[in-house]
């Protein structure tokens, strides 16, 4: 019974520190409003219940990091794979980041806003670090000059920019 109060206690003061950057991120992956984000709930909701879940098991590991690991994992898999509502919304226009690709996201999350490392993102995405240093560049660069989106996609359909 102790010892149970004593993992509530522990989880609880986890939560209270890293529930809003966690929060942030998943708004960020799925840029939506920070008045309007039911994904970026859910994702935040599933990482805080999968960490729950292995926290015992944690010993020495940063709990943060297994929440993030989950929280950018399960996004990556329910958007690439088009499972789940992740994969159909629509990103909020207002959010800075509407106008990349879910994979673009979340390479600029993990590498700018959380500081994760090129290699241990590709780690964790599963991709080749030259392939996540190409998306960063050109994620940034597109977050930098708004209109180079437009740009781009009328470049590969032969149309002029809108």
């Amino acid at each position: 019974m102790a010892r149970d109060a004593r993992r509530a206690r522990e989880f609880e003061a986890f939560v209270a520190g890293a529930a809003g950057r966690l929060l942030h991120a998943a708004m960020l992956l799925t840029a939506e409003a920070p008045d309007a984000n039911p994904r970026a709930r859910r994702l935040l909701t599933l990482a805080l219940a999968h960490t729950y879940a292995r926290w015992d098991r944690l010993r020495g590991e940063d709990p943060y990091d297994c929440a993030r690991q989950y929280l950018t994992t399960r996004f990556a898999r329910t958007t690439w794979h088009r499972y789940g509502a992740f994969g159909r919304a629509r990103p909020d226009p207002r959010s800075p980041l509407a106008a990349l690709t879910p994979r673009e996201r979340l390479v600029l999350v993990l590498r700018f806003y959380e500081g994760v490392a090129e290699e241990q993102t590709a780690a964790l995405l599963g991709l080749p670090t030259e392939r996540v240093h190409a998306l960063c560049d050109r994620a940034t660069a597109d977050v930098l000059h708004p209109a180079r989106p437009a740009v781009r996609r009328a470049a590969n359909t032969g149309a002029a920019p809108s």
